[in-house]
């Protein structure tokens, strides 16, 4: 009998679970079997698995969101956040309480009988009294019981205070004794079973052990926050730095604005809206275009982000117009956003790469980098290669690589267009051969020897015309049979095929 899963209910979902299985596979087996792997294909397979991962979570995640759904019981919820506890905890207090008060809760003045004992230890377990117990004897006669109180927390939200060094327990504001966290199985029980009662998947604890939790007044400071967004000039710079500030810190509030389908609209209505008599204010501007970058980094914001009707085209004219602070952030987020195929195809259609580009032809060194990253993910896919040849790529690129302005991403980047044909001409055209044998000569980095020779690779294969400098330069320096004995794997490959045939060349000259 086939096993029923996660996606099985959702025919869309299997659709999207099997595309994603496929490509994992054939992207596995493009590493496992391809000694020369690029890192591309690893970072590719990652995103695959990633985007498989949290497809196959996305049922669970939405079903945590039992606030917008039901009340739960009182003693269900956290303290700290008021909302149901998914991993309940015990931390001690530090409060002592002894047996006079104790026992006269339960009827019993004295321990005596061991069975006494027993009956109420079992009691304040049936009943989930977080209390912990040690006898002592104060007199041959008499056995007291101390106890200490206990308090049971959701495990994010207590965590997040111990984490902040908090040792004062938020109930009783007495110091902890310790900050060790004890699960709660019996009240994690009869949660389950109130949930499941109620047809409610609750998560697996270890899924938020590592998360920082959101209390319900941060979230309502969050969209106390969004709300100013709509306000005076004033207000939104205030918002603005301090929502910046927010998804800098915590990961927590980035995740907040995937919750909400307004979130994004709201963050960004002072720049789609708030045309200001003097244009956009610049500092507001970047405040809100590096929270944008912000979000982009939660993966599970990244298509919510993208697909946001005003994101694609803001950013790309942040990129022309903003502070070089805005510009950069504005292609990072770029590059952040383009780890999801769906985006880059996105991006690439809405006209990024042409800005992009120019922003690369300007050189400014606070932007190289990010630009140079964000063209390299967008131009993995072949639409996008052909959009960055025709808006000037491969002139811009040269460029920078002449005068030596980060040439390990540029490389990498000319590397990846050599695919299409157009850019191998134009290459030719512009005098990429002589460039790329002077960096060959030049660097010691083995990755960008190989991106050279395989550039060089394809050029020649397509323009018989370079031959001649080829073996010019081969005569007077040596540099291709240098990396064929000494270069990587994938280099000696190249660099022995345009040897092969340069001696081919040679004999068939020599013959005729």
């Amino acid at each position: 009998m086939a096993k029923t899963g996660v996606f099985d209910s959702d025919p869309a979902m299997v659709a999207k679970a099997t595309e994603l299985k496929k490509e994992l596979q054939r992207l596995v087996r493009a590493i496992v079997d391809d000694e020369d792997f690029s890192t591309q294909t690893i970072d590719q397979a990652k995103d695959t698995l990633s985007a498989l991962k949290e497809l196959k979570f996305k049922k669970r995640s939405l079903s945590l969101k039992l606030n917008d759904v039901l009340s739960c019981p009182e003693e269900f919820r956290c303290p700290l956040s008021k909302e149901l506890m998914r991993d309940p905890v015990i931390v001690s207090t530090g409060e002592f309480l002894q047996s006079p008060f104790i026992f006269c809760f339960v009827g019993l003045r004295k321990c005596r009988q061991g069975k006494d004992l027993r009956f109420f230890m079992h009691l304040k377990f049936l009943f989930c009294f977080p209390f912990t117990f040690s006898a002592t004897k104060r007199s041959s006669e008499d056995l007291i019981c101390v106890v200490r109180k206990r308090k049971t927390y959701d495990r994010p939200f207590i965590q997040k205070g111990l984490k902040a060094g908090n040792r004062i327990c938020p109930r009783t504001q007495q110091v902890l004794s310790h900050t060790i966290l004890t699960p709660n199985h019996l009240v994690r029980e009869m949660i389950s079973q109130w949930c499941k009662n109620r047809g409610i998947e609750l998560s697996d604890p270890v899924l938020l052990v590592n998360e920082d939790g959101i209390t319900e007044s941060e979230r309502d400071h969050f969209l106390s926050l969004l709300q100013k967004m709509s306000s005076g000039l004033p207000e939104q710079k205030e918002a603005a730095k301090e929502l910046r500030s927010l998804t800098k810190r915590m990961p927590s509030f980035r995740a907040l604005f995937g919750e909400s389908i307004h979130a994004i609209p709201q963050l960004l209505s002072p720049l789609s809206e708030g045309k200001f008599e003097d244009g956009i204010h610049p500092e507001l501007q970047e405040d809100v275009i590096t929270t944008l970058l912000n979000l982009s980094i939660h993966d599970n914001n990244k298509k919510h982000v993208a697909e946001s009707p005003m994101v694609i085209p803001l950013l790309i004219e942040a990129l022309q117009s903003g502070t070089i602070q805005t510009r950069s952030n504005a292609a990072a987020a770029l590059f952040t956003l383009s780890a999801l195929d769906s985006n880059k195809a996105l991006i690439g259609k809405s006209g990024a790469l042409k800005p992009l580009i120019a922003l690369l032809d300007e050189g400014h060194p606070l932007a190289m980098k990010d630009v140079a990253s964000a063209i390299f993910n967008l131009c993995i896919t072949h639409e996008n290669k052909a959009r960055a040849v025709r808006d000037g790529a491969v002139r811009t690129i040269l460029k920078k690589i002449r005068n030596r302005m980060h040439v390990d991403e540029l490389l990498a980047i000319l590397a990846m267009l050599s695919s299409h044909p157009k850019a191998v001409e134009e290459m030719g055209e512009l005098g990429a051969v002589p460039c790329l044998l002077r960096v060959i000569r030049e660097t010691n980095c083995g990755r960008n020897k190989e991106n050279c020779i395989a550039v060089l690779h394809t050029i020649c294969l397509n323009d018989r015309t370079k031959w001649k400098e080829i073996r010019e330069e081969e005569n007077t320096y040596g540099t291709i049979s240098e990396l064929a004995q000494n270069g990587t794997s994938r280099s000696k490959r190249k660099a022995s095929g345009i040897l092969d045939r340069l001696n081919r060349t040679v004999n068939l000259t020599h013959t005729a």
